[in-house]
């Protein structure tokens, strides 16, 4: 009686064993898979963009039975997690969550923290997507990317790295190619040896081999393996890899129907970041004592600024007017003047010899003799500290300004 409890794991393992022998014999024997596919066949493939509204950048990718929702939020670098670790403390700038909820196999269990197996199917998807991200330093934005699997039945992780690139392109990240994964499986029976791609749940669970392989379509991003035979041959090896290639480029064909290339913008309710240069003289100044500056800038222009001791400064803004108005003050503060150019400036004292005016948080001398077509014979006739004055900035071996 298999409902005995002493029966049951036994009537189990047996049932278990029975179907292992069925779907094990059916591939290496007719080559026929469970749901009919033929070894190198992938499953039927849609993709959508922009799904979510309100998120910076989202798709949908369904591969079968397996199905993620991604979605892409950008941050500024203040955004970064920070990660400290024996050797020190560490930011990085791209994370990936990956999300498997129980009823995305029909299970019903608690919601708890990620455990073994989001950690690494996240720590995958993200090393597989890190290699075409642009340099910080062109593009300074955190990424944020969270895929939750809806249905699974194998390669989820793969959906992930897909959906992941969708969601990049659609936020308009300038990623360097797109990149797609496939899951490759194995099947040893005697001297049969047969190579799978995109597995199903069943051929990871009863087959001998889960080969995860990430690219673009010139190379690989990132690979996984757990296989039950040990070592493999080379042929074997060679087979997969280039049976993957072939997948990869299938899946890759299909997302680029759905979305070519990234966007060229990011999406209106998408924060904006730039970097401008300051020379490094001109840190302290956009600070301020106590950070007054700096701080002012904010409160007034709605914007983040950061500043490192180089002189790059970050501007994250919610909007291009609040943009440009931040880049404008801080150029009004600590920005470099320009030998030849023309500014206006606030006269701040008065000698016998010249006014003294102050640019962009800079003082210039505006000698006597420089001040006016005709000769002035009394400078504190001629104008008072707190005088709005345009001035031209005048090379380092003359007089700091001239009088406009």
């Amino acid at each position: 009686d298999a409902d005995t409890p002493e029966m049951r794991p036994r009537a189990e393992a047996l049932l278990e064993a029975l179907e292992a022998e069925i779907l094990r014999t059916a591939i290496a024997t007719d080559k026929r898979r469970v749901d009919s596919r033929g070894p190198a066949d992938i499953r039927n493939i849609t993709c959508e963009v922009d799904w979510l509204p309100g998120t910076h950048g989202s798709a949908l990718f369904t591969r079968g039975e397996t199905q993620a929702i991604v979605s892409l939020t950008l941050g500024s670098q203040q955004d970064r997690m920070m990660i400290e670790t024996a050797e020190g403390v560490r930011f990085e700038r791209f994370l990936l969550n990956y999300a498997f909820p129980p009823y995305s196999v029909g299970e019903t269990r608690p919601l708890r923290g990620p455990g073994r197996r989001e950690v690494g199917h996240g720590t995958l998807a993200r090393r597989a997507l890190e290699p075409v991200l642009p340099a910080q330093k062109a593009y300074p934005y955190t990424l944020r990317i969270v895929s939750e699997i809806t249905e699974s039945n194998g390669s989820s992780s793969m959906a992930t790295v897909c959906g992941g690139t969708l969601a990049l392109m659609d936020g308009g990240v300038p990623i360097s190619a797109p990149v797609a994964g496939i899951a490759m499986g194995l099947i040893k029976e005697g001297d049969e040896l047969v190579v799978l791609s995109d597995i199903l749940g069943d051929e990871d669970h009863l087959g001998d081999m889960d080969f995860k392989i990430a690219g673009t379509a010139e190379g690989i991003t990132a690979i996984q393996m757990d296989n039950k035979l040990g070592s493999l041959p080379d042929a074997m090896m060679q087979q997969a890899f280039e049976q993957a290639r072939q997948g990869r480029l299938h899946i890759l064909k299909i997302m680029a129907q759905t979305i070519a290339a990234s966007r060229e913008t990011v999406k209106p309710n998408a924060p904006l970041n730039d970097v401008i240069s300051i020379s490094p003289s001109r840190v302290g100044a956009l600070i301020g004592p106590g950070g007054k500056v700096i701080q002012e800038i904010q409160s007034t222009t709605g914007c983040r600024i950061e500043v490192d001791n180089e002189g790059n400064v970050r501007v994250t803004a919610p909007t291009r007017t609040a943009r440009d108005a931040a880049v404008q003050a801080i150029q009004e503060v600590a920005g470099s003047l320009e030998v030849g150019a023309v500014y206006e400036g606030e006269v701040t004292g008065i000698k016998d010899f010249g006014a003294f005016v102050r640019i962009r948080g800079q003082e210039g001398l505006v000698h006597v003799s420089q001040w006016d077509t005709q000769r002035v014979e009394n400078m504190a006739a001629a104008v008072k500290p707190g005088d709005k004055v345009r001035v031209k900035v005048l090379p380092p071996d003359k007089e700091s300004f001239l009088a406009g």
